[in-house]
């Protein structure tokens, strides 16, 4: 979640109608505008057989508590936080939301009973109050790159930095599928600074907190702290398949095309500094600091000029420092590998905002953005409730079978989420299901069965 969207899922909610970044905001959102747009565009049929993963449906093996064992939160308005809400149909969560308007929707695990009840659960002395199932989540806030962007810091966000978040999405997803098998991913953008990932495949949404843990773990190269130099550390032989595949085919292409460029990362001694801090041989970075004080007019960029030096010193074989040739891609590793908030991914219960929601700084929906496509993704761009409901007057009376966001820029998000990831995942359930339910039945017609 971003910084301000945390576990508990209290956020400073105040609208003060200044600009953030390139984003403005109160022109953006209001109660009013949020009303209108629970009203009339957002998603409920959706999120519901969603989170009802197949269980919604007349088949028997289908669990008709699963839903209503979900834990949805609200924050509304003036801050006003509300957790362990719980609904048993798709009727129950429209006109909860309808009625309370939530600035905010966060979706935590599904419990091993009514998260509504939990305080009577609570009194009975046992312990039966507790997560079962939960998507594996990611949440990454491009505020935690402050130290290696320079076009912006804080909630700033812009088309500099931006890309940060695609090479962090091109990278875990790519991971999720290859080297983890997961099928059945969503990214969505958080609505101000950073994207959260939800892996919904059925091993995913059954892993404990150690097996998540230790998938977190796996993805865990960026471990330093604002008061280390040198924040990643390659260490070993050879770099674990996953990490060459991440370098040569997203991170080392991304930092020299563009990074090096978007960022002047090298333009100015304070910059430069900072690199130099990451070489552990003071011979090499002597070298490079003298070179680099002595300036000389060249076509190329100076950053190019300054970054093939750097290469050329450390892999020329003139000094000995251990791990002196390792040192570029640590370095590249810091400027641009994925930095995870590692407690939300590790632990069951952490509550993750709802896609489709409307970030109440910025008045953006928390849209989808498909992976195959986000260097695409313009989050400057994204529609804002005052657009859609421009959109909607402009766009006159619907057809009888027409839904309103058709005819609104959320139409395409919502037909993506549809056809790329609903679909796809409520069949896998499906099959799943009737693969275990025949499963079931075989095992009670054998006569070893006890």
């Amino acid at each position: 979640m971003d910084r301000e969207e945390s576990e508990n899922g209290k956020e400073d909610m105040l609208i003060d109608g200044q600009k953030q970044g390139n984003v403005s905001v109160t022109s953006e959102f209001n109660v009013n505008y949020l009303k209108l747009y629970y009203a009339k565009l957002f998603p409920y049929a959706d999120m519901f057989k969603w989170m009802s993963y197949g269980n919604d449906g007349k088949h028997p093996a289908c669990d008709q508590s699963y839903f209503g064992r979900r834990e949805f939160s609200f924050t509304l308005e003036n801050d006003i936080y509300l957790r362990y809400q719980s609904f048993n149909n798709v009727v129950q969560l429209e006109n909860s939301i309808k009625e309370k308007c939530p600035f905010k929707i966060d979706i935590g695990p599904v419990y091993s009973v009514d998260p509504a009840k939990k305080n009577a659960y609570a009194q009975s002395g046992d312990n039966v109050f507790t997560p079962v199932e939960r998507e594996l989540i990611f949440d990454i806030d491009i505020t935690d790159y402050d130290d290696v962007r320079y076009c912006c810091s804080g909630a700033d966000v812009c088309l500099e930095c931006w890309p940060l978040m695609t090479v962090a999405i091109k990278v875990i997803d790519t991971a999720l599928r290859d080297d983890f098998g997961f099928n059945h991913i969503l990214w969505v953008y958080s609505g101000r600074r950073g994207v959260h990932c939800w892996v919904c495949d059925g091993k995913a949404r059954r892993l404990t907190n150690e097996q998540r843990a230790a998938v977190a773990d796996y993805f865990r190269v960026y471990k330093g702290n604002e008061n280390s130099s040198k924040k990643v550390s390659l260490t070993g032989p050879a770099l674990h398949p996953f990490l060459v595949r991440s370098y040569s085919e997203v991170l080392e292409r991304f930092f020299e095309t563009k990074l090096l460029l978007s960022q002047n990362i090298f333009s100015t001694e304070d910059r430069y500094e900072k690199i130099l801090e990451m070489i552990p041989d003071k011979s090499a970075t002597s070298e490079l600091r003298g070179k680099w004080q002595t300036k000389k007019g060249s076509k190329e960029d100076i950053n190019v000029v300054r970054w093939e030096q750097l290469k050329n010193t450390l892999q020329s074989g003139k000094y000995k420092a251990q791990g002196l040739r390792r040192c570029v891609e640590e370095i590249v590793f810091s400027f641009t590998y994925p930095r995870l908030d590692m407690e939300v991914s590790r632990h069951m219960n952490h509550l993750l905002k709802a896609p489709f929601c409307v970030h109440p700084k910025t008045g953006r929906v928390c849209v989808p953005i498909d992976p195959n496509h986000c260097d695409e993704f313009d989050p400057t761009a994204v529609p804002t409730l005052s657009q859609l409901f421009e959109e909607l007057n402009i766009g006159g009376t619907r057809a009888e079978d027409e839904n309103e966001w058709d005819r609104t820029s959320l139409g395409q998000p919502i037909s993506f989420f549809r056809s790329s990831f609903l679909q796809p995942l409520l069949k896998s359930c499906k099959e799943e299901m009737e693969s275990s339910y025949k499963a079931k039945l075989q095992q009670s017609k054998s006569p070893l069965s006890w």
